[in-house]
């Protein structure tokens, strides 16, 4: 049975990788308090003790607008620390696997990004995760590194969340509607994660160095669109007292919403090697979110 070493198990895509990864080995999960991500030294230790044959990080700098005054500490965890993940990867034999972003575009193409299209990240978050592939690809361990997009899970702060929040206090919200993306939930991230990693362990092959995929929900959307459709999902699952309808969302520019750092204007991403390398059909994302909308009406009142 494999030896399974989890970072970031507290975070909406590591909570999932918990459950996801469970039928593949013996998950060796960690979170903050058993390892400081800002202490390489630290990260190093816990490495060389677990000897896995698998190391997956879910830990991540997110704060995407802090980033820009917190450049130097986000370099550190997304692209130092990932970097001596997969040295020691390498080092221990084992396979890793990562979580990067559609930050590392720059937005301006027309259609769907593919894994071999240029990069030009355009915010600090964007470099940072940028320099973490590039980290892992020169450190020349086996890797799986799966790019994702807008993140969502009833655990943790996400979008979903603040506009849940949002519509139980105001009568009315604006949301931008010209950046398009696949909003894609944590649950799927970790499923998939773990049939690519059977589907491999069947095939007895392994990644000769890094295999990029892209990883997100089929029918991208705009913000705007998706807080709609959150709104109008939550009128009709029990449990939600919202004073926004969907018609009070009124869509509006990136100019019109001003943030420290720019967003990708086209995030949408191609899954079409994922899908044929593994054999899946990567689904819509609108049963996700219902599904988390119906968890979270069980739980109310919902916390962000």
């Amino acid at each position: 049975m494999s030896s399974i070493l989890l970072f970031g198990a507290d975070g909406q895509v590591g909570w999932q990788l918990q459950r996801a990864l469970a039928p593949l080995g013996a998950v060796r999960a960690l979170n903050r308090s058993h390892c400081d991500l800002s202490d390489l030294d630290a990260v190093r230790r816990v490495l060389r003790e677990q000897k896995p044959s698998l190391v997956v990080n879910a830990s991540a700098y997110t704060a995407v607008d802090k980033a820009e005054s917190e450049g130097e500490l986000a370099q550190r965890i997304n692209a130092e620390v990932v970097g001596l993940m997969a040295e020691e990867a390498r080092r221990a034999e084992a396979l890793f696997v990562h979580y990067s972003t559609d930050y590392v575009f720059d937005g301006r193409k027309d259609t769907h990004y593919l894994e071999s299209d240029a990069t030009n990240p355009q915010s600090a978050y964007g470099r940072s995760k940028r320099a973490g592939e590039l980290a892992i690809e020169a450190s020349g361990c086996r890797a799986l590194v799966f790019r994702t997009s807008w993140v969502f899970a009833a655990r943790g702060h996400n979008f979903v969340k603040s506009i849940l929040r949002l519509a139980g206090e105001r009568d009315a919200l604006r949301v931008v509607a010209d950046q398009v993306g696949s909003p894609t939930s944590a649950e799927l991230i970790a499923d998939v994660t773990a049939l690519a990693l059977a589907t491999l362990r069947q095939r007895g092959e392994a990644p000769d160095g890094m295999g990029l995929y892209h990883l997100v929900s089929a029918n991208p959307v705009s913000w705007h669109a998706f807080a709609t459709a959150i709104v109008a999902t939550a009128q009709a699952t029990p449990g939600f007292a919202l004073k926004a309808a969907p018609s009070a969302i009124a869509p509006i520019t990136t100019a019109d919403y001003p943030l420290p750092a720019p967003r990708p204007a086209n995030s949408r991403l191609s899954t079409a090697k994922l899908e044929a390398d593994f054999g899946l059909k990567m689904p819509d994302w609108q049963p996700y979110l219902a599904r988390m909308l119906d968890q979270l009406g069980r739980e109310q009142p919902v916390r962000n």
